[in-house]
C-alpha cells in the first residue's frame, strides 16, 4: 500500500512540477522559506503586416524541441533574463514560441517558419533543433541552450571561437561529479545502470562519459539504451533487476519518461538519480546537476548583448554552468527507505517532500 501511494505521489509531482519549480514552492525543513522564482508572462501573438513587425521593436523566436521540466525552464529562464536585460515583451519585444513536442519533421518545418518571418534573434532550445535552425539559416543570429556538445552543430569551428551565426550555452552535464555524487548519497551502491536514449547524439556521449567515471570510482556500470518511448517500461524493469541504481542522463526522450522509469525501478525498490533537476521533480531520489533556469537566462545576457549591436555569434564564447544545483526528492527516499545524508538535504536548492 505504502508503495502506491508513493507512485500516486510522483504522479501528482508530475502534474505540478514545473509550476512548483519556478514558484519555488519546494521548501526546506519546518519553518524555513525558499526564495521563489516567479515568471509571469503575458503572451500573444506577433503583429507581422506585409512582413513589418507592427508591435515591438524587436522580434525574437524561441523554437523548443519538446515539452519537458528542462527545456521549458531554460525558456522561461530566458524570457526572464531578457526582461532583466531591458527587453520587455509587449513594449519592446515580440516573441513567437514554436514547440515540435519532440517531432524531427515538424522540427524542420518549424525551423524553416521561423527563419521565413525573418526575427532579430532565434533563441533554439536543445540540439535537435539548433542543428534544424543551423541547416535553414546562415545568417539571422542563433543562440543555442540546453546543447550537450556544441561541436556537433554545423559550423561551429571551436567553443572559443564559433565562426558562425551560432552562440549560447551549453548543458554539458557534471557526470564525473554526478558519480561521486552517487557514491555520497547510496554509498552501498555498486552496480551502476545508465539508462538512455541510443538515438540522441548527446545522450550517447553523456552515457560514454559516465560509464567511464564509474569505473574510475571503481564502480560497476551496465548500459540500457532504448530507441523509443514505447521501449522504456521494458528497458527500465529488466534493467532494475540488474543494478543498484538508475543513473538517466540528460535526454530529450528520457526526461519525458521518467515517471515510468520511477515506476519501474521503484517496483524494484531501486532508487534513480537523475541527470538534471527537473527528473528529481518527477519521481527520482535526487542530483546534483544543471540549474535550467539559470542556463536559460545566462543564455539572454548574451542574446541582449547581440540585439544592442555590442556582440556577434561568431566571436562569443560558448558559456558553460559552473555552479551546479542540487536537488532531492524526500518522497521517494522514504517510499525506498533510502537515508539521504543531511548535508546534503540541507544544501539542496530543490526538495520535494511531504506537506507539514
Amino acid at each position: 500500500m505504502k508503495k502506491i501511494i508513493v507512485v500516486l505521489l510522483i504522479i501528482a509531482i508530475v502534474a505540478v512540477g514545473l509550476i512548483g519549480w519556478q514558484a519555488g514552492w519546494f521548501g526546506g525543513d519546518e519553518g524555513e522559506t525558499v526564495e521563489a522564482r516567479e515568471v509571469v508572462i503575458d503572451r500573444y501573438e506577433p503583429q507581422i503586416v506585409d512582413g513589418e513587425l507592427v508591435d515591438g521593436d524587436f522580434f525574437v523566436g524561441l523554437v523548443q524541441f519538446a515539452p519537458h521540466p528542462a527545456l521549458d525552464a531554460a525558456r522561461e529562464g530566458f524570457i526572464a533574463g531578457l526582461r532583466e536585460e531591458g527587453f520587455i515583451e509587449g513594449e519592446n519585444i515580440t516573441f513567437r514560441i514554436l514547440n515540435s513536442n519532440g517531432d524531427m519533421s515538424t522540427l524542420n518545418l518549424m525551423a524553416q517558419q521561423i527563419v521565413d518571418e525573418n526575427p532579430n534573434l532565434i533563441l533554439s532550445i536543445a540540439t535537435p533543433t539548433s542543428i534544424a535552425l543551423r541547416n535553414v539559416t546562415q545568417d539571422i543570429p542563433i543562440m543555442i541552450t540546453a546543447v550537450t556538445d556544441p561541436l556537433r552543430i554545423d559550423g561551429v569551428d571551436s567553443l572559443n571561437l564559433p565562426g558562425a551565426n551560432v552562440s549560447g550555452t551549453s548543458d554539458r552535464t557534471p557526470v564525473a561529479a554526478q558519480f561521486e555524487f552517487i557514491q555520497r548519497v547510496l554509498p552501498g551502491a555498486q552496480t551502476i545502470g545508465i539508462m538512455y536514449n541510443a538515438g540522441e547524439v548527446n545522450a550517447v556521449i553523456q552515457a560514454e562519459w559516465a560509464e567511464e567515471a564509474a569505473i574510475a570510482l571503481g564502480l560497476t556500470p551496465r548500459r540500457f539504451s532504448v530507441a523509443t518511448g514505447a521501449d522504456v517500461a521494458q528497458v527500465a524493469e529488466a534493467a532494475a533487476g540488474q543494478v543498484d541504481v538508475l543513473y538517466l542522463p540528460t535526454c530529450n526522450l528520457m526526461a519525458q519518461a521518467y515517471v515510468t522509469v520511477v515506476m519501474a525501478a521503484d517496483g524494484a525498490g531501486i532508487p534513480v538519480v537523475a541527470g538534471e533537476s527537473g527528473g528529481v521533480l518527477q519521481g527520482a531520489l535526487a542530483t546534483e546537476g544543471i540549474d535550467y533556469f539559470e542556463l536559460g537566462r545566462q543564455t539572454a545576457i548574451m542574446a541582449a548583448a547581440v540585439l544592442r549591436g555590442e556582440a556577434e555569434p561568431a566571436s562569443m564564447p560558448i558559456q558553460f554552468q559552473s555552479d551546479y544545483a542540487i536537488a532531492v526528492n524526500l518522497v521517494t527516499a522514504e517510499g525506498l527507505g533510502i537515508e539521504i545524508p543531511q548535508d546534503i538535504i540541507d544544501a539542496a536548492a530543490f526538495r520535494v517532500r511531504f506537506a507539514d
